[in-house]
């Protein structure tokens, strides 16, 4: 039985526990979200075992159903999901997950903003329509997401483990193993639980095109590229498993040898930022800029002795799409911009 169906007293309760679970789990967005919702999805964060196999193991998932059949199941990271019909409710737990679903055309009733900035990302204001609040990537508010009456919620693994039980009992809930260097396989996944397979394809294909295109259009002799981040806790220089790393990676952009690793992101002080040095660096900035390391880093001798910073080729980005996008609507905004820093 749903959770919508059960009694009132019965509902409370149940959500009461679920919601105190969530609560243990202090939001630690720089931490990978690994500790929100109550600490799930330790294995596939940062440094867990699972991390680097996480994108093989999501192409893996999926469903064998022929175009606009239904029922279909959905093989996703928490087993395996019945959509008994084409969903029409949806809620996204994450900001993948609203790029992936906008970009399909569809409208989500619920929204789940990271904790560093809870409006709608800009780009896809226009074409998300007006999704209730459900909480934060790392705190979800599960009343919030029961009283939207959905009929599939897409999340990830990583983000809220801990509370599939519940979610599964107010809709059919498929999640993905993580957000970030998984974008694509992640999107083909929510594209499967919707019946828009082809669809993705095409714009999945369509981005590969002009990533490649890009990459022809800068030449052969290619600047290596600096992704530096300021965040409240500590300062990242993102490395090949993060979006922003695999957008580099299709247009062929060479990174400093401390980002080719098969990582997440490196991190750093701003004693340390000459560590970020290269052609070109493209800084974002998560949350409050008062908050983070920035200007300590940047008025800093280190950072003015830098060959991007001396070369006028230190740039600020939006954080919104080449940090926080994690779908194919934000990597084709960052492809645009990289046009528009490297081709002359």
């Amino acid at each position: 039985m749903s959770v919508r169906r059960r009694g009132s007293a019965a509902l409370a309760l149940a959500l009461a526990g679920a919601l105190s679970l969530a609560a243990c789990g202090k939001s630690d967005s720089g931490k990978d979200g690994a500790k929100g919702n109550g600490g799930g999805g330790k294995s596939v964060a940062q440094g867990g075992k699972d991390f680097g196999k996480a994108a093989e193991q999501t192409a893996k998932m999926g469903t064998d159903a022929k175009p606009g059949q239904f029922p279909r199941t959905v093989t996703q990271a928490m087993g395996k999901t019945e959509i008994k019909s084409k969903p029409k409710r949806v809620v996204v737990l994450d900001v993948g997950e609203l790029d992936n679903v906008v970009s399909l055309g569809i409208k989500p009733v619920g929204y789940a903003p990271s904790e560093g900035d809870q409006a709608i990302p800009g780009y896809l204001k226009k074409e998300a329509g007006n999704p209730k609040n459900v909480g934060t990537i790392n705190n979800l508010n599960l009343e919030a997401i029961n009283a939207l009456h959905p009929d599939l919620i897409l999340g990830s693994k990583l983000r809220a483990e801990p509370l599939y039980d519940e979610l599964k009992q107010i809709a059919p809930t498929v999640f993905s193993i993580r957000p970030g260097f998984t974008w694509k396989e992640n999107y083909l996944l929510n594209a499967a639980a919707l019946d828009r397979t082809a669809e993705a394809r095409r714009k999945l294909d369509a981005y590969e095109a002009k990533a490649k295109k890009l990459g022809e259009d800068i030449g052969p002799k290619k600047p290596t590229v600096t992704m530096l981040r300021f965040m409240p806790e500590f300062t990242r220089l993102y490395a090949k498993a993060s979006f922003i790393g695999t957008i580099l990676q299709d247009v062929g952009l060479p990174r400093p040898k401390n980002q080719q690793v098969d990582d997440l992101a490196t991190e750093i002080g701003p004693e340390r930022i000459n560590e970020a040095d290269a052609d070109w660096i493209f800084t974002g900035v998560y949350g409050d800029p008062k908050a983070t390391k920035r200007d300590q880093a940047e008025s800093n001798p280190l950072w003015k002795k830098l060959d991007a910073v001396k070369a006028g080729h230190a740039k600020n980005v939006k954080d919104e799409t080449w940090y926080l996008g994690l779908g194919v609507t934000a990597a084709d905004r960052v492809l645009d911009d990289l046009r528009g820093y490297l081709v002359r």
